[in-house]
Parts: C-alpha cells; sequence; structure tokens
C-alpha cells in the first residue's frame, strides 16, 4: 500500500487504540475521529498486511462536515497462503492460484464473513445502527468487503472498494439481501495492477451494474496500490454517503 508524504488534514489528530475484543475473533486498531461517533467504518486490508496499513490514510482523508467516525482496522488471522508456497501470513482467505476466480477459498471466504459479521454486530451493541456502518477493505480486505456487504441482512451506510474484486461470484445472486439492494458502492482500482488485472475488477463491476447496484468506478495510473487521488475520491465519497 503507497505511504503518503502530505500533511494530514486538519488540526486535531484522532486518537488511536488498540484493542482485542472479548469473545471476538478478531483484534482491531480503533480511531475515533472525534467522541461518541455514530458512524463506524470497518476497514479490511489485503494480504500479507495488518489493520495497522490503512490508519494513516484516516489523516489523509478530508472528513469536513461528517459526523464522529470510529473507523476500524482488524487484523486477519495468520494461515498458510498456498500461491505463496504455503507461507504463513495473515489473509483472510487462502489463494490457491493466479486465477482468483477458477479456484477460491470458499470455507476461508465464509469464515472470514462471520467474522466481520461479529464486528458489525459488535458496534450495533455500541449504539452504531448498521445503516451507519461502512465496510471497506482493499485487495482482499475489498473482497471481504463485498462479501459481507452483499449477504448482510440490514442496509450498511456503504461498501468501500479497492483493488478488488467480487469473491463467489457465482453465488451471489442466490445469496445477496435485498436490505443492500440500494447500498452505495465505490470502486477503484489500477489500470496497471499486476496482482489483480483491472479486468477482474471490471468484471466485477460489470456483474453488480447487472444486478441493480449503485456502483461508483474510478481507475488510476496505478499498480496494486493507493494513489493521492484516489485518496481525495474516497473522502468525496465518504462525504456524500454520511451527508
Amino acid at each position: 500500500m503507497t505511504e503518503f508524504r502530505r500533511p494530514a488534514r486538519g488540526k486535531d489528530q484522532p486518537s488511536i487504540q488498540l484493542h482485542h475484543l472479548t469473545n471476538m475473533t478478531l483484534e482491531t486498531i480503533q480511531i475515533e475521529t472525534a467522541p461518541n461517533p455514530t458512524v463506524a467504518v470497518i476497514w479490511m486490508h489485503g494480504l500479507g498486511a495488518d489493520g495497522s496499513d490503512f490508519v494513516p490514510i484516516v489523516r489523509e482523508l478530508d472528513l469536513s462536515g461528517c459526523p464522529a467516525i470510529r473507523f476500524i482496522f482488524p487484523h486477519a488471522a495468520t494461515m498458510p497462503v498456498t500461491i505463496n508456497n504455503g507461507y504463513v501470513m495473515r489473509a483472510w482467505y487462502d489463494i490457491l492460484g493466479a486465477d482468483l476466480a477458477k479456484r477460491e477459498d470458499e470455507a476461508g471466504l465464509r469464515m472470514s464473513q462471520a467474522a466481520i459479521e461479529e464486528l458489525i454486530a459488535h458496534e450495533k451493541s455500541r449504539g452504531i445502527a448498521a445503516d451507519h456502518i461502512i465496510l471497506a477493505g482493499f485487495s482482499q480486505g475489498c473482497a471481504m468487503a463485498l462479501q459481507t456487504g452483499l449477504r448482510h441482512p440490514e442496509k450498511l451506510a456503504g461498501l468501500l472498494c479497492l483493488s478488488g474484486y467480487v469473491p463467489l461470484h457465482t453465488t451471489v445472486a442466490a445469496e445477496r439481501h435485498a436490505a443492500n439492494q440500494q447500498t452505495p458502492i465505490f470502486m477503484a482500482h489500477g489500470r496497471g495492477d499486476p496482482v489483480i488485472p483491472i479486468d477482474r475488477a471490471e468484471h466485477s463491476r460489470e456483474l453488480l451494474k447487472a444486478l441493480g447496484y449503485q456502483v461508483e468506478w474510478h481507475e488510476y495510473l496505478m499498480q496494486h496500490a493507493v494513489c493521492e487521488e484516489e485518496i481525495d475520491h474516497v473522502g468525496n465519497w465518504l462525504r456524500q454517503v454520511l451527508a
């Protein structure tokens, strides 16, 4: 993930805390932009990273006019990853081969989906309604945001999907929940992405559109990363969704 150099926006720095939630599957890093947040953004990292990977992004976002937000960055569990010769790393699911659509770790995807559902339930227990919760993610984390969000039985505020794709795409039509039919989806991808080629993301975009979802699409001159222009677009989208 690209490291940004520009100064953080605003004068106030949000507080950062590391949490291991009792009886929860995933450890998380949490940032609150102001006291008493009314919105939560659960943001999943990519393969081999951890929750800290996107923490710096919060200070880059222009969130002017937004309510107080709790950003939650969970750490995926560690597991051997087949495509990386069985090397143990943080992963939301195994990658069985280069063709992401042909061979998928369905059991791993569904296990991580259940863990993310726990995080949603925990935010609801803290007083944040489902329709004030955004699922976000990069790469594998993007896949998990879509895997969970399209199937969640209550309306969510939005799905923020960076450099990823729709996993288990042949099951989406049957398994999706009508509650999130109108939930806004932001998708962004690098034109030169060598990890998840842009045509895989475009296929996912077209699948979602064919199923009637609202998709805001952006593409950038970058590889498997995040760029400054993209962060500006993410901030714009968050302000619109949370207005």
